[in-house]
């Protein structure tokens, strides 16, 4: 069985909704293992031991946030000689524009490196029911593509 692994930053609640939905989405497909943690509490096995990954951050400061930051300073040279190269999609809650912390995922992400399988969702504001169904429809997008192996 593969592997789904959401990781996500939230401290007002915003993006760990955006991280519920997408991991409902994702359980919609039976085939994938679907897990969901905090990137404070995860470490390198959690990707390492993942068949993809899909990470939802709040913007902060036109960036990604300080807990995701610190996943990825804790994990990125103890994986680095692995080159994972597994797939990977990104959702964020945006108080502005959220291509700040696009932008700094997409580059750390290159540098694991992990292979960017959708566009990223960018959801401005207050979750709302369009934010939630389009990060439930990633969330499911990664987890069917995962099971039926294109990526």
């Amino acid at each position: 069985m593969k592997r789904l692994s959401i990781i996500y930053h939230s401290q007002s609640g915003a993006a760990e909704s955006l991280a519920k939905a997408a991991y409902l989405g994702a359980k919609q497909e039976d085939s994938v293992e679907v897990v969901l943690i905090r990137a404070m509490e995860a470490d390198s096995v959690q990707l390492s031991s993942s068949d993809g990954v899909l990470f939802v951050t709040p913007e902060n400061f036109g960036g990604m946030s300080g807990g995701l930051k610190d996943y990825f300073v804790r994990t990125y040279y103890v994986l680095l000689e692995q080159q994972l190269n597994i797939p990977y999609a990104l959702a964020v809650s945006a108080g502005n524009d959220g291509t700040g912390a696009v932008r700094e995922v997409e580059r750390i992400a290159q540098g694991y490196p992990l292979k960017k399988v959708a566009e990223p969702v960018i959801v401005r504001g207050l979750p709302d029911d369009a934010g939630l169904e389009a990060c439930k429809e990633l969330g499911q997008t990664m987890a069917v593509g995962m099971a039926f192996g294109i990526y």
